[in-house]
């Protein structure tokens, strides 16, 4: 008796959508896995699946097929007698399937804005890494699959009088897997998108750069925090820090990391301002009786301000730990300045000074 190996097709979920797909290796090689250190491979999704969300009856989805596969978009795969793809009519191993370039154009022609919108969302990683692709044959004659096991199934008995599925000479065979809603995966068979870029992280950690390796560490170990609910200040600053020491960010002019990062810390400080107020103000009535005689400046920067505030304004202006005393001491008047200008708290007599000169002009 010949080996016969059952398959089944992985499943991408997005959304309404469930689209099965599999790897072209060649013109007659195939994977169920995308695993991109064997080598480059096309992804293709079943067209039963993709045109299951559509109004179009299924007696009409072979000249569709006919005319994406004219563009280049689709293509039939002829799956080898060896193979049995389950979830799928056993007398059927010519099926029809898509690029992601077929995906969108299906799309935006004949889906719903909510699945187009979909598609947008979860394959634009997809489109982008294979947006070299070239057309599509026709058709492909798949004898190899790469990534499965040949396992031969039980013997089964068959009832002499059961019927072929397909008639000779009845061209339904195209599409008489199709249905009005595609036959659910089990969890077993189901690959979300999130697996699946998990899965291609995992296969291409062996070409990672080593001194790259100690930073995915930090990043892997912050997604685990993040799924035990387990977060914390100190996990996300050692991530952030990682990320911007990694390399050397666009020049300062024009970089949308310290555009977004100045922005965020802005809204943060503006947040805090109605607590420095408050602080202020105590600091005032403490001192009433000797408000020409307050502390160095330096000790009321470090009563009346958040730390994050003076951390910025010092490591902008040059004034490091390493900064001498003098230095320091002739510059933080300057510092505490700018913080009550900024604050909207005036402290000292001469932001009062200053404030009111300027407010006179």
């Amino acid at each position: 008796m010949s080996t016969i190996t059952q398959i089944t097709l992985p499943t991408w979920v997005v959304g309404s959508l469930q689209l099965r797909c599999v790897y072209l290796v060649n013109n007659t090689s195939f994977r169920l896995d995308e695993c991109p250190t064997k080598g480059p491979a096309i992804p293709l999704y079943l067209g039963a699946d993709l045109f299951s969300t559509t109004n179009i009856r299924s007696e009409n989805h072979p000249r569709y097929h006919a005319k994406f596969a004219k563009k280049g978009l689709a293509t039939k795969l002829q799956f080898s007698s060896a193979y049995r793809l389950l979830k799928l009519p056993a007398s059927n191993n010519s099926l029809w399937f898509y690029s992601i370039q077929g995906i969108f154009r299906i799309a935006f022609e004949l889906f719903s804005r909510e699945d187009q919108l979909t598609v947008l969302e979860n394959f634009q990683d997809v489109w982008k890494s294979h947006i070299n692709d070239g057309p599509l044959q026709m058709g492909y004659s798949l004898n190899e699959g790469l990534d499965i096991p040949v396992v031969a199934p039980p013997p089964r008995a068959i009832s002499k009088s059961r019927k072929p599925r397909t008639e000779p000479g009845d061209d339904s065979k195209d599409h008489d897997y199709c249905c009005a809603t595609p036959p659910c995966p089990s969890e077993a068979d189901v690959v979300s998108p999130m697996q699946q870029q998990m899965h291609y992280l995992s296969n291409s950690l062996p070409q990672v750069q080593p001194e790259h390796l100690k930073t995915i560490g930090t990043l892997l170990d912050l997604v685990d925090s993040y799924v035990k609910d387990d977060l914390t200040e100190n996990k996300v600053t050692e991530v952030v820090m990682a990320l911007l020491q990694a390399r050397q960010w666009d020049e300062l002019y024009s970089s949308p990391l310290l555009s977004r990062i100045g922005c965020w810390l802005g809204q943060q400080f503006h947040q805090a301002n109605s607590s420095i107020s408050q602080r202020v103000e105590g600091f005032k009535m403490h001192h009433i009786d000797r408000i020409s005689d307050l502390p160095p400046a330096e000790e009321l920067t470090q009563e009346l301000f958040p730390e994050a505030m003076t951390r910025l304004l010092l490591q902008w202006m040059g004034l490091s730990e390493d900064t001498s005393t003098d230095k320091r001491h002739s510059e933080y008047p300057i510092l505490l300045l700018i913080l009550e200008f900024a604050n909207h708290n005036l402290i000292t007599g001469v932001a009062h000074v200053l404030y009111s000169s300027l407010i006179c002009k």
